[in-house]
């Protein structure tokens, strides 16, 4: 059996990075996922990729970060825990610099969460028909 190639052990890492990053996840971890000493697979990891693990994995909980805050009324403090930071303060200076707000303000800037909830097809149907007038 060929050995696999160094590429795939850190895909691993990555989709590791992908579907743990609410966790207490940190290099470390996504090391471990693709066999590799932390030295050495953050400089594969940023060789292959073009940015850091920890960067990698701070860009995907800012991203969770700005869809909760577009999709839901959940309070900002309440969003940090869930992407798996611990400090509001942290998390705010993260998401304005990559997103050029703070939480609250990306949030007031977007349609209110509840325009976003889903109508059942029943219910539109329902309520857009043409209603027969009486004539009595």
């Amino acid at each position: 059996m060929a050995p696999v190639p160094p590429a795939r052990h850190l895909l691993k890492a990555k989709d590791c990075a992908d579907a743990m990053f609410a966790e207490r996840i940190g290099v470390d971890d996504m090391a471990a996922a693709a066999g590799l000493s932390r030295a050495h697979f953050s400089r594969e990891f940023k060789r292959v990729f073009g940015e850091s693990p920890n960067d990698y994995l701070l860009t995907r909980r800012l991203e969770r970060a700005a869809s909760l805050l577009r999709d839901t009324d959940y309070p900002v403090n309440e969003i940090c825990l869930m992407i798996g930071l611990r400090s509001v303060g942290t998390f705010t200076a993260a998401f304005k610099r990559t997103y050029g707000k703070p939480p609250n303000a990306y949030r007031e800037s977007m349609p209110p969460a509840a325009r976003n909830v889903p109508m059942p097809p029943c219910l539109i149907r329902a309520h857009t028909r043409q209603q027969k007038v009486s004539t009595k």
